[in-house]
């Protein structure tokens, strides 16, 4: 009996343990995944931020709004130095003799590869001469390349596929060592996004050309949304570049538009597995995707200028005031394009996941639950189907819609190849989320796939928790190659393995030197604390947005909201798709009576910086915007110095506040331009100066 009772307690024991530890992991579970959801969200944001100052941008040189059209062409048109396509260009640099980095030589060989290699494990840099000569060899290879590769699994054992690395270095090396290097026996396909992001990007795309000139048949590149001179601007290629090559740095950079430009698009394996950097739409037509001429999209991020110089905007008509966004979202001016080319009988409304035979391909905002697009207005019988509507100084002008011309159909099939992303619900939609691009459901996958005889779609362009992700039925597959894309322990990398029998097999790893020592609590609180330190960054940003709507629900000014209203707030200011109820005990206090003091959202984050002296309004917009602010600067400051004359700075405020609405006084612009021009030789520091207005944590004492 004493036996029995002994068991029966063993077991209510083992059942409250195995409870206690179900809830335990449920809870991490939540948190980890609340933690990935932040990361991405405001890494889409950017992304999001990115294309709607390249969109700006294109209608300002259309329009000519604010500055010449021959300024803003200059800004994104690629550079054009005739000396670069001399084939002798690199040999008037010197090497001097206090050189110590690795020396190679061209056609390249097995020691020339294994030189870099030696070498970037050793922090060395490669010459400028190198690097362009190398430039300029892969260049004319790739022009031998087509759209579309096709290889053939017959001549080879496997077939390694790597996805998104972003400069991560030693995810590369790691790779080569579990792997092996790049050779005839072991053939490679890397799926863009090579560079952005890391510190090592140089060294990732150098090491990625070397072994593709060494190895033509057996190393295969695709092209990714951020081999795009645009986007570079923006996640830090541009600067790396600049910083590692500074005498030279301007002419790599210029044949590094070039040369992503000319990286295949798509490869096709067997005739049976297709592998695209982002995705695909109900509008994707390979054949199409074949016969483009791929190296005039020098940035999938600029519409097409012949496109634009169709629409007829001297004829149209003003349809009112251009709405003011009144919870944060920014005006119509940063809205999007070409959501759809609708005809009369598809009436005037669109659901947010289209049919399968709308057009999908744009570049849109997640702040809008629509792209502005063609649209009709039972208010103006007289108002054609057709028409598109384009932000036009202080109103909204009613376009004609041309047929699409040849150029905009290319163009937007690499967009969509290059920035659409899976979805589980059927159908295609517009990527409002991510910016650009659509949504594809499985049955757009299943229909592609039928049509071309296909079996499988791989692709990458998205960060996966475990280097990998399965969806829509088995047909796609996601692979990420860069581990711990977010912070230390957030993801692992993944790379596959393909052989004769097309069945996939997945290697994980990830790239540590602390992470396996850490528990799984202490890897989910890491990634936990520095994801909910960015959002605070991004709360005190928005901060004078925020106030103005929680004072909307607070009329007695007693500093408290209830916490629907509080999450109400931020879910229409900031546009991220989080659990803000979930994430509330992070973020704020509670008073006594449960509601929320709005205020404590703001503490242990600031500037950390002595600021100059600006006026209280303009230092709110530089809080607010100031990654627009440097973007567009970036854009102005062609020779990436750092530096803008007295002139460029008024362009810059002026193209700024165009873009997002925001009224600055010229007289604010030009005493500001004064107070930081020091040495008074006209030039103006700008990175320096932004840096005062970088959001971050504050270290309190004790």
């Amino acid at each position: 009996m004493g036996c029995f009772r002994a068991n029966h307690t063993s077991i209510k024991a083992a059942v409250l343990i195995q409870r206690w530890y179900r809830r335990y992991m449920a809870r991490l579970e939540i948190r980890r995944r609340y933690t990935w959801n932040i990361f991405q969200s405001i890494e889409y944001a950017g992304e999001q931020d990115q294309l709607q100052v390249s969109l700006f941008f294109s209608l300002r040189l259309l329009f000519h709004i604010l500055c010449p059209a021959d300024l803003i062409s200059q800004l994104l048109d690629p550079v054009i130095d005739p000396w670069l396509d001399r084939e002798t260009c690199y040999k008037t640099i010197s090497i001097p003799e206090s050189y110590t980095g690795p020396r190679i030589s061209f056609p390249l060989s097995v020691s020339d590869t294994n030189a870099l290699l030696r070498a970037f494990k050793e922090q060395q840099v490669l010459h400028a001469r190198y690097v362009l000569q190398l430039l300029y060899e892969t260049k004319k290879l790739l022009k031998q390349m087509p759209n579309v590769v096709h290889l053939s699994t017959s001549y080879t054992k496997e077939i390694t596929i790597c996805g998104d690395l972003h400069g991560r270095l030693d995810d590369l090396l790691l790779i080569f060592y579990k792997n092996g290097l790049p050779s005839a026996e072991t053939p490679y396909i890397f799926n863009g996004d090579f560079v952005d992001r890391g510190k090592k990007s140089i060294e990732v795309v150098i090491l990625l050309f070397a072994f593709l000139l060494l190895y033509p048949d057996h190393m295969h590149l695709n092209r990714g949304n951020h081999e795009d001179h645009i986007m570079n601007l923006r996640y830090g290629f541009t600067k790396e570049v600049m910083q590692k090559y500074k005498t030279h740095g301007r002419e790599i950079l210029q044949l590094f538009q070039d040369v992503f430009s000319l990286l295949p698009i798509a490869t096709i394996i067997d005739a049976k597995i297709l592998i695209v950097h982002g995705g695909v739409s109900d509008q994707t037509d390979l054949e199409l995707l074949s016969s483009i001429e791929r190296h005039k999209v020098k940035s999938a991020l600029r519409f097409p200028r012949r496109s634009l110089e169709q629409l007829d905007i001297g004829q149209s008509h003003r349809l009112g005031k251009r709405l003011r966004s009144t919870d944060g979202s920014r005006p119509s001016s940063s809205r999007s394009i070409y959501e759809s080319h609708r005809t009369p009988n598809s009436g005037a409304s669109t659901s947010s996941s289209s049919s399968s035979s709308s057009s999908c391909s744009s570049l849109c905002s997640p702040r809008t639950p629509s792209c502005i697009s063609p649209q009709t207005y039972p208010s103006s019988p007289s108002s054609p189907y057709n028409v598109l509507q384009v932000p036009f100084l202080d109103s909204l002008s009613s376009v004609p819609l041309p047929s699409p011309p040849q150029q905009e159909l290319e163009w937007k099939q690499i967009v969509d190849i290059l920035w659409s992303d899976p979805k589980t619900q059927e159908g295609c939609s517009p990527n409002t989320f991510r910016g650009g691009g659509c949504y594809f459901g499985p049955d757009v996958t299943r229909r592609l796939l039928h049509q071309h005889g296909l079996q499988l779609l791989i692709r990458s362009h998205e960060c996966k928790q475990e280097g990998y992700e399965i969806c829509h039925n088995g047909q796609v597959i996601t692979i990420f190659s860069a581990s711990n894309y977010y912070e230390e322990g957030s993801n692992r990398g993944a790379y596959i393995k393909l052989g004769k029998e097309l069945i996939p097999r997945f290697y994980q790893y990830q790239v540590s030197r602390t992470t396996r020592r850490l528990t799984l609590t202490q890897r989910v609180c890491a990634a936990e604390g520095s994801a909910l330190r960015a959002l605070k960054e991004k709360l005190f940003a928005h901060r004078s947005e925020l106030m103005t709507g929680f004072q909307q629900y607070d009329p007695n000014a007693t500093g408290c909201v209830s916490v629907g209203e509080w999450a109400k707030v931020l879910a229409s200011v900031l546009r991220l798709d989080l659990p803000w109820r979930t994430l509330r005990p992070h973020l704020v206090h509670l008073a006594p009576d449960g509601s929320v003091e709005y205020q404590s959202c703001f503490e242990d984050v600031g500037t950390g910086a002595h600021l100059p002296q600006v006026a209280p309004n303009l230092a709110k917009t530089l809080f607010r915007y100031r990654t627009d602010i440097e973007i567009i600067f970036n854009i102005i400051d062609k020779d990436h110095s750092g530096l803008i004359s007295i002139e460029e700075f008024r362009h810059t405020w002026r193209l700024f506040s165009a873009h997002l609405g925001v009224a600055i006084d010229d007289r604010a612009i030009d005493e500001l331009a004064r107070s930081i021009d020091f040495n008074k030789d006209g030039s103006i520091d700008f990175t320096e100066f932004l840096e005062a207005f970088r959001v971050g944590n504050i270290k309190r004492a004790g």
